[in-house]
């Protein structure tokens, strides 16, 4: 399977923050297929790939990304057989009405459904200006009543419901259209980094992981960071691309342009010898990077950053218009350049270097 292939089958694949079911069973396929080395996953659905050059005598590089996607969860089922849910991640509530959904239902299928609120035909001029809040917002399935929704779709509360969109790529421009790109696109980039590496004889063991959890509160990070208990890790994101609307000056993340490497968010004021070390190395190599300082966002470089007596961690970003919504852009050259420059550091990492960081 090769990368896109990769990308399409993990942005089309339903896993709501805690449902990454589908995510992992990819992710272990592949990882089987393209002899990545051993793999397991964990009752969290968190997923560990230990390459089979690993000797347990060498500085340990985790290379991580989230698994789950911004997605939703069924609170409850209204008499007349409409849904209310919650947000799984953080959604913005302007871009969540009148789109289309798939809800899973109690025995494992998929239904579609609407996300709805009251019609325009109904609000008063008032009601018309203001955004919609989540407690103004159903999932409508097309069933007419609690019971409909319960006996014959099979749908309960606690269900997990992810947006439906499906994988498009445009070879003329370079650039997919998908969901979940936040974080499907780091998932295929871990991949595609263990197999690169694959021949390589490394003074570094390299342990793969896609993180469950990471948009409802990093919380598979907190896990995979004790068991892996690396010495250095790289996280790969897809990012917030921020080159349709920001002032040309301040645009620090543009599609096209090459991985994002941040040096700071909520979460982590980056490693800035380790950052440095990546950027220039990037520049050495002729592979575009881009730096961004964020007031706001944070990753699983927060959690692992802070494991292990102190772990120097960069964040790769894929650059992604409009993630946390239905839809995003991603142009594949910088995804490959993301991996491109991972391959690279693991490469050049050993024992001396990382006491440097």
């Amino acid at each position: 399977m090769n990368s896109l292939k990769l990308i399409e089958a993990l942005s089309n694949a339903y896993g709501a923050c805690g449902f990454e079911d589908q995510v992992v069973e990819i992710a272990e396929k592949y990882a089987h297929d393209e002899n990545l080395g051993s793999v397991r996953h964990d009752c969290n659905l968190n997923v560990y790939i230990d390459s089979d050059k690993n000797t347990g005598k060498k500085p340990v590089v985790m290379v991580d990304a989230h698994s789950d996607e911004c997605s939703f969860i069924v609170q409850a089922i209204k008499p007349n057989g409409t849904l209310r849910f919650l947000p799984l991640g953080g959604w913005s509530a302007y871009s969540v009405p009148a789109h289309k959904v798939k809800v899973q239902t109690y025995d494992g299928k998929w239904v579609s459904g609407i996300v709805a609120s009251t019609p325009v035909h109904f609000l008063s001029a008032e009601q018309k200006n203001a955004c919609p809040t989540f407690n103004d917002m159903v999932i409508d399935i097309g069933a007419t009543s609690k019971e409909e929704v319960e006996k014959v779709f099979n749908v309960h509360i606690g269900a997990p419901v992810v947006p439906d969109v499906t994988f498009e790529y445009n070879e003329e421009t370079d650039v997919m259209l998908g969901k979940a790109f936040d974080n499907r696109l780091g998932c295929a980039a871990v991949l595609d980094t263990m197999k690169e590496l694959k021949g390589e004889n490394l003074d570094v063991d390299v342990v793969g992981v896609l993180s469950s959890q990471e948009e409802i509160g990093e919380r598979g990070a907190f896990v995979t960071r004790d068991v892996v208990k690396p010495d250095i890790a790289i996280c790969f994101e897809g990012c917030p691309a921020d080159d349709t609307f920001t002032p040309d000056y301040f645009i620090q993340t543009a599609m096209k342009k090459g991985p994002m490497l941040r040096h700071f968010d909520k979460s982590m004021v980056t490693n800035p010898r380790f950052q440095r070390f990546a950027l220039e190395l990037g520049r050495e190599l002729g592979i575009p990077v881009q730096e961004s300082v964020r007031s706001g966002g944070g990753t699983n470089g927060g959690p692992i950053h802070l494991s292990n007596g102190g772990v120097p961690v960069i964040v790769i970003g894929v650059p992604v218009r409009y993630i946390h919504s239905h839809h995003g852009f991603a142009c594949v050259a910088d995804y490959n350049n993301s991996v491109k420059l991972a391959v690279e550091i693991i490469k050049h990492l050993n024992d001396e270097q990382i006491s440097k960081f």
